[in-house]
């Protein structure tokens, strides 16, 4: 099937395909992937170098509240409908880190438009390092980007 046929589909929360090329021909049944169900992230795990520094950077400079902390290699903050959790290696998977300095993972977080300002002079205030400063993008957001202990990059974004 075409991509651009799988992009419009219109599905369910059933998981029932309800596109018209597969339910609008004689005898056809609607097909489902158990993977279809898949809707959103309902939560990201950051392996951290340095805990200690990512628990402050993530708990008391951005201030998320802890969901639940299940020893020193593991915290989880609550970050809107989703969850941010924090952990060392070893723990289930222990894959080398990534070099220091290397990119690894990017995190978005959306404000309101009026707030990504007020996030710089507030993280400048905390003593973090704005990376590239607020600034309007071409494909309509606001943007303000820093990084993590870890070297992250943390993305502070609005829609505009």
């Amino acid at each position: 099937m075409p991509l651009q046929e799988r992009n419009v589909r219109s599905r369910s929360y059933s998981g029932v395909d309800a596109s018209p090329s597969t339910l609008d021909r004689p005898g056809a049944t609607a097909v489902t992937r158990a993977l279809d169900n898949i809707r959103q992230i309902d939560y990201t795990v950051v392996f951290a170098r340095d805990m200690e520094r990512m628990r402050h950077f993530y708990g008391t400079v951005l201030g998320f509240p802890v969901l639940n902390e299940l020893g020193p290699q593991w915290i989880a903050y609550r970050v809107g409908s989703t969850t941010l959790a924090l952990t060392g290696r070893g723990l289930m998977f222990d894959d080398e880190p990534t070099a220091k300095g290397m990119l690894s993972v990017q995190l978005a977080f959306r404000v309101p438009p009026a707030a990504v300002d007020a996030c710089a002079s507030e993280l400048v205030a905390q003593g973090v390092a704005i990376v590239i400063p607020p600034t309007d993008q071409p494909w309509g957001h606001r943007t303000l980007f820093v990084r993590d202990p870890d070297g992250n990059v943390v993305e502070i974004y609005a829609e505009i």
